[in-house]
């Protein structure tokens, strides 16, 4: 039985290192991809309450500007159409 080649032991472990470093980003990856579309689903959730909030204050306001460090507010004035 012939023996087994092998790659000098440097080599192997600059490989294995490699390797590993390759795994560890690959894994990194997938945790952002996941944390990603947790994201861009809470900007969703958050922009329904956002247009429900801005219904409930053009019902009792109307159509209004709001400032939004005072909470003073002014209206919009709509154009007409010619």
């Amino acid at each position: 039985m012939a023996k087994a080649k092998k790659i000098k032991e440097e080599q192997l472990k600059l490989v294995t290192a490699q390797q590993s470093k390759l795994s560890e980003l690959l894994r990194n990856l997938g945790v952002l991809d996941s944390q990603k579309m947790n994201i861009h689903t809470s900007i969703k959730e958050l922009s329904a309450e956002i247009d429900s909030t801005k219904k409930e204050l053009e019902e009792e306001y109307g159509s209004v500007n709001i400032n939004l460090e005072d909470g003073s507010y002014t209206d919009i004035e709509k154009e007409d159409a010619e």
